[in-house]
């Protein structure tokens, strides 16, 4: 048996997924699209070392910043990550918001479209509208699922147009998504307000841990252009870095792409999971 401990960005999972990890002597698997990468440990709110060491955990902050990672790549190696976890006789705990992301590891997708020789140069520097304005020529369909500010995903689909000659769409409308895993999916919640309230406080807890300190020196090495830098929290700094805005503004600008991102993570998860919603370790417990 599989678990999967989702839900919106901020709500406690890593927290919680520890706790049900020393449980059922669970081991954690990251199911969180910018998590994987080395260094952003304050902007993606990866678990801290400290919270590593308390049950085991795989696929976190193993992407040098330098690299891509793609949806094709983290199947693999989560599905990778599950065997070996279930030949040791644990519970594989998949944690994260990523929705698609865990999709991909649990259902029969197919990610055998290459794109890695796809430049996608052109579409780096676009605005997040009108990149989005650019799937939407390619795949209408897709292009409604996505939100626009998740640039890595609109990048992706465009990547599948331009080396494929299909749509996302097309390609997954012929592909049977069965499921390929036991599991049981969670979904840690909170009211809605009170969970905003805690994307203010989180996001100002970011700053005062050293966002800055810990991201600038990184775009100033990587450049712009790199993967892991279409993250909230990170793509915001740029006008702040050019002096085109002040500090408040860009905490302003993140909470509110945040709580956009929330809202989209929230709908997405329960129209695509047999979801049962919980708030306490107590009720993941009652329903296993």
């Amino acid at each position: 048996m599989i678990i999967v401990l989702t839900g919106p960005t901020g709500v406690g999972k890593s927290e919680l997924a520890i706790s049900l990890a020393e449980m059922l002597k669970g081991e954690i698997i990251n199911a969180d699209a910018f998590q994987v990468y080395e260094g952003l440990t304050i902007a993606t709110a990866a678990p801290s070392e400290e919270m590593k060491k308390k049950v085991p955990h795989h696929l976190y902050s193993f992407v040098p910043l330098s690299e891509g990672y793609d949806i094709a790549r983290y199947q693999k190696d989560c599905r990778e990550c599950i065997k070996e976890v279930l030949k040791k006789g644990h519970t594989p705990i998949l944690v994260g918001g990523s929705g698609l992301y865990i999709r991909s590891a649990l259902y029969d997708y197919d990610f055998s479209v290459d794109t890695s020789k796809v430049d996608l140069s052109p579409y780096l520097s676009l605005s997040e509208e009108d990149l989005h304005r650019k799937l939407e020529e390619l795949d209408p369909l897709e292009a409604k699922k996505i939100h626009p500010h998740n640039q890595r995903r609109v990048l992706r689909a465009i990547a599948i147009c331009l080396s494929s000659g299909k749509s996302k769409s097309e390609l997954i409308a012929e592909q049977s998504h069965k499921a390929i895993f036991e599991s049981k999916f969670f979904a840690l919640v909170k009211e809605r307000e009170e969970l905003y309230s805690h994307v203010e406080e989180r996001v100002e807890t970011m700053f005062k841990n050293g966002l800055l300190e810990e991201t600038i020196p990184l775009i100033e090495k990587y450049g712009r252009s790199a993967m892991a830098f279409k993250a909230i929290g990170v793509k915001e700094l740029f006008p702040y870095i050019d002096g085109n805005a002040t500090l408040e503004e860009t905490k302003d600008l993140i909470k509110k792409n945040t709580r956009h991102y929330v809202k989209a993570q929230f709908s997405w998860f329960l129209h695509q999971f047999p979801i049962i919603e919980v708030s306490s370790l107590g009720d993941i417990i009652k329903s296993l």
